[in-house]
């Protein structure tokens, strides 16, 4: 008899083609099931919130998975021996137990993405945030950012040729901040179109910068067109931060 377990964790995506298994790279997905075979002496494959890009990080993420072993949960040390033969760059805080329907993508209420960028050059925030020179209207990019919530098809913010069933997202959050030489810009929906964010940012961002106004970031969202939109930023600035689910669906160790 199968059990099924949420296994979350957090990792630094520098060295890795994103979450999902593909042929001859490196993956989070990958690298995390040959562990959990390992350790657990069966084949284990996982199923993943969802799927960040290349070098993409997350300091939150969940994915389930099956196995004929019971109780894993209670058992403490299943979480240290994991860490101790993944890489340093993926942590695992926790494993617990789920009803065999609970499902780690489409279970998934929300999620919570952060970007980050640096106006003065540091070189312990290469690999973790986005080195850009100037400063940008942040009071102009935030109320663009407000006009996110008018609409749910980000056609225009989407990679094309996805195998999406649609380009409709609601977002519940989308703002911007800077403390000193930072900027952090944070949005929140119930799913995100491959390549949403970075898109999101480097278009608000010529916004900032006044190369487009605010009717025009209005029009490039309702054209529906990639092409009118702005460049992707980098991808090592974005960080998926957290994922929400039902509390009656998902009961973690303390």
């Amino acid at each position: 008899m199968k059990h099924r377990y949420f296994i979350q964790l957090s990792y630094n995506g520098t060295n890795y083609h994103g979450w999902q298994i593909q042929p001859n790279a490196s993956t989070i997905q990958e690298t995390l099931e040959n562990a959990l075979s390992t350790i657990l002496k069966e084949k284990i494959e996982t199923v993943g919130a969802g799927r960040t890009d290349t070098r993409v990080h997350a300091r939150m993420f969940f994915a389930h998975f099956d196995t004929e072993k019971k109780d894993l949960d209670k058992k403490k040390k299943i979480v240290f021996q994991l860490n101790g033969i993944l890489p340093a760059d993926i942590a695992v805080q926790n494993i617990f137990y789920v009803n065999d329907d609970v499902h780690a993508r489409f279970d998934a209420l929300s999620r919570t993405y952060e970007y980050h960028i640096h106006q003065k050059k540091d070189p312990f925030l290469d690999n973790f945030s986005y080195y850009l020179y100037g400063n940008p209207d942040i009071e102009k990019m935030n109320r663009a950012s407000e006009l996110l919530f008018d609409y749910t098809d980000f056609t225009s913010f989407s990679k094309l040729h996805t195998d999406v069933q649609t380009n409709d997202c609601n977002i519940i959050q989308a703002e911007w901040e800077k403390e000193n030489h930072r900027l952090i810009f944070t949005i929140k929906a119930n799913r995100f179109l491959r390549g949403m964010v970075r898109a999101i940012v480097g278009t608000t961002l010529e916004l900032g910068f006044g190369k487009i106004c605010l009717a025009e970031f209005r029009k490039i969202i309702e054209d529906k067109d990639r092409s009118k939109a702005g460049f992707s930023v980098p991808a090592h600035g974005l960080f998926l931060v957290d994922i929400e689910y039902p509390e009656e669906l998902i009961k973690p160790n303390p």
